[in-house]
């Protein structure tokens, strides 16, 4: 099982993550999704496509940008499809 958690609280948890050069995408429906608020921000991948994000907002605290997922990934990252991935603090492991 691996998890994901920031500020002291569980974000996302699952026995099924798909590991993309060092991250771990996580199942949608594994996250805590009432702990994410979108973000304007996107970043291109050359092979793996556009990049959403989502800010974290637990505890009272905001974590901005601190998960990011593809909505249509480029062949090559189909499998990374319908699944976040965490950065900027977020313990995972």
């Amino acid at each position: 099982m691996v998890e994901a958690k920031w500020n002291g609280v569980r974000i996302a948890d699952s026995d099924d993550t798909v590991i993309v050069e060092g991250n771990h995408y996580f199942p949608e429906q594994s996250v805590d999704t009432s702990l994410l608020r979108p973000s304007s921000t996107t970043t291109v991948c050359p092979w793996k496509g556009t990049a959403h994000y989502y800010s974290l907002h637990v505890a009272g605290a905001d974590n901005p940008d601190a998960a990011w997922y593809y909505p249509d990934p480029k062949p090559e990252a189909e499998n990374i499809r319908g699944r976040i991935a965490f950065w900027k603090g977020v313990a995972v492991g």
